[in-house]
C-alpha cells in the first residue's frame, strides 16, 4: 500500500520537466547523405554546383538538367523492355488456377506501374522541349525562377513552390 504522503512518479517527472529550461530549437545543417537525396544523385550526377555570378538557367545548369532528364527516360525505357521481355518469358499456362491468379495480379501490378512510368515519360519529354524552348525552370503560373534545389529534387517540375502549395491546397478543397 503506498504512503499517502508519497508522490505519484508521473508527477515526479512533470515536476523534472518543468524545472528544466526549455531546449532552444536548432535547425541541424544537410548532411551530405541528406544533400544527394536528390533525383540528380540517383543518376550518378552531382548536385549543380553555382558559379560566382552565374545567370539563372545558363547554358551550363540547362546542360545538367538536360543529362539528368536523358539518364531518367533511358532507365525508364530499360524498365518497360525488361518488363516486356519477363512477361513474354513468365506467360506459360500454369496448371494451378491460384498459381496462374498469383501471376495475373503480378503483371496487373506491373503493368499499373509502367503506366505511372508512361506519364512519368511524357513529363520528362515535356520538360527536355521546355529545356530546348529556353522556358526550362521558370514556373508555368507565375513566371518566377523554380529554384535550382527544387530543379533537383524533381526535375519535371512546372510550378514553383508557392504557386505548387496552391495547387494542392486547392485540389485538397475540391476533393476533399
Amino acid at each position: 500500500m503506498a504512503n499517502q504522503n508519497e508522490i505519484p512518479m508521473d508527477d515526479v517527472k512533470d515536476m523534472a520537466a518543468a524545472e528544466k529550461p526549455a531546449a532552444k530549437r536548432v535547425r541541424k545543417p544537410k548532411t551530405k547523405t541528406e544533400e544527394a537525396n536528390s533525383t540528380a544523385s540517383l543518376f550518378g550526377f552531382a548536385p549543380y554546383q553555382e558559379k560566382k555570378n552565374e545567370e539563372y538557367m545558363s547554358e551550363g545548369q540547362l546542360e545538367h538538367f538536360r543529362k539528368i532528364l536523358n539518364a531518367w527516360k533511358e532507365e525508364l525505357m530499360s524498365e518497360v523492355d525488361r518488363t516486356l521481355t519477363s512477361m513474354q518469358d513468365e506467360s506459360s499456362a500454369l496448371p494451378d488456377v491460384n498459381d496462374r491468379a498469383t501471376q495475373e495480379e503480378e503483371f496487373a501490378i506491373e503493368l499499373r506501374t509502367r503506366d505511372r512510368e508512361r506519364k512519368l515519360i511524357r513529363k520528362i519529354e515535356q520538360s527536355l522541349q521546355a529545356i530546348q524552348d529556353e522556358d526550362y525552370g521558370y514556373c508555368e503560373t507565375c513566371g518566377i525562377e523554380i529554384g535550382l534545389r527544387r530543379l533537383e529534387a524533381r526535375p519535371t517540375a512546372t510550378l514553383c513552390i508557392d504557386c505548387k502549395t496552391l495547387a494542392e491546397i486547392k485540389e485538397k478543397q475540391n476533393n476533399g
